[in-house]
């Protein structure tokens, strides 16, 4: 494990504008579609903060991660685990299941890998 601060500070950074966006903005598609995209971005990021590991990988456990969360909000995992009612839990884990999520999820997690590899089409 390794520590960097570079991608820390993005991280941080990201942190900040979901928070800004998740209090303050109630326009639906930067509330919920690119809040989604920003927040693979920053998983990307943190991991990468903590990680030496290739691109790729990181980008497959940003993938699994978004997913898995999205996928626990069919069960109503929130509700399961009876902390629905915590607004931090119900900002990182989402309430509602959503295709748009996965594809927003999808679609920031390869736009961070071309960035991060500096491959553009």
């Amino acid at each position: 494990m390794t520590f960097n601060l570079r991608y820390f500070t993005i991280t941080i950074v990201l942190f900040l504008i979901e928070m800004v966006i998740a209090f303050y903005v109630t326009q639906e598609f930067i509330r919920y579609t690119f809040g989604d995209f920003l927040a693979v971005i920053l998983i990307y990021y943190f991991i990468k903060s903590l990680v030496k590991a290739k691109p790729i990988y990181i980008a497959i456990s940003v993938i699994i991660i978004s997913f898995g969360i999205e996928f626990l909000q069919l069960i109503d995992i929130l509700e399961i685990l009876n902390i629905k009612k915590n607004l931090f839990t119900k900002l990182v884990l989402g309430t509602t299941f959503s295709i748009s999520d996965l594809i927003a999820y999808t679609l920031g997690t390869i736009t961070v890998f071309f960035i991060d590899t500096k491959k553009f089409f």
